[in-house]
């Protein structure tokens, strides 16, 4: 853990009818942010399928770091015990059931905890995840019509490209920064701390990105996110 990423962050507590669904989507959210607490709570205490309201109210404590949890569920009945397990809580306001996709909506909140964003804001990120791909953009102004821009192509050097691991690293890797940043593929733009838009772009190992930054620190996000793909995303 390095000096400039905050010791405490927002944890992630996922509420599922199958064990095995719940893993899988835990799993997944913690290879984007492998610093982030991602509890999975999955079927009954029997092994069955659905959900067990004890487990849930440990979890959302195990979870908890000091900056509170975010809770994802798959069906209603999933919500209704972790609505209930929250409401028994000592402060209810630690905790944030949120209506979103399961697995995106997994993926955007732990990588916004990775970066450090306080409860509201993960839990903003998961609710916005099903509208997060990236837009098509024909009629996006020159570079150079674009003031105080930063800009750079940058070649993806790994084999697999701009997919979930290396998305996450991106994201991540501006997300500290004073800076907006927007990545491009062929006739598609991306917000550059968006995981799961950076994925849409399918931009694969070999291609080139446009990377455009403003702000602050736009320059510092362009040379790290060419440091990054230079070194093949650390795969």
């Amino acid at each position: 853990m390095t000096a400039a990423v905050p010791a405490s962050r927002v944890g992630l507590v996922v509420v599922s009818h199958s064990d095995m669904l719940a893993n899988g989507v835990a799993e997944l959210a913690v290879q984007m942010a492998p610093d982030v607490a991602v509890l999975p709570v999955g079927g009954t205490e029997e092994g069955g399928l659905g959900t067990d309201y004890g487990a849930v109210v440990e979890a959302l404590a195990d979870a908890d770091s000091g900056a509170g949890v975010v809770v994802l569920y798959d069906l209603g009945s999933a919500k209704m015990t972790a609505e209930m397990a929250v409401e028994s809580a000592d402060d209810p306001s630690r905790y944030s059931v949120v209506d979103a996709p399961l697995v995106e909506g997994a993926v955007a909140a732990a990588v916004a905890a990775q970066g450090g964003a306080p409860l509201p804001d993960v839990a903003s990120a998961a609710e916005g995840a099903s509208g997060e791909a990236p837009v098509a953009a024909p009629s996006r102004p020159a570079l150079h019509l674009v003031p105080d821009a930063v800009s750079a192509e940058v070649l993806l050097t790994n084999e697999v490209g701009l997919h979930a691991r290396p998305a996450a690293l991106l994201a991540r890797t501006v997300a500290e920064l004073d800076a907006d940043v927007v990545v491009r593929y062929g006739d598609e733009e991306a917000n550059a701390a968006s995981v799961l838009a950076l994925m849409g772009l399918s931009a694969p190992g070999g291609k080139s990105i446009t990377v455009v930054a403003t702000g602050k620190d736009a320059g510092e996000a362009v040379r790290r996110i060419e440091e990054l793909a230079a070194r093949g995303f650390d795969d």
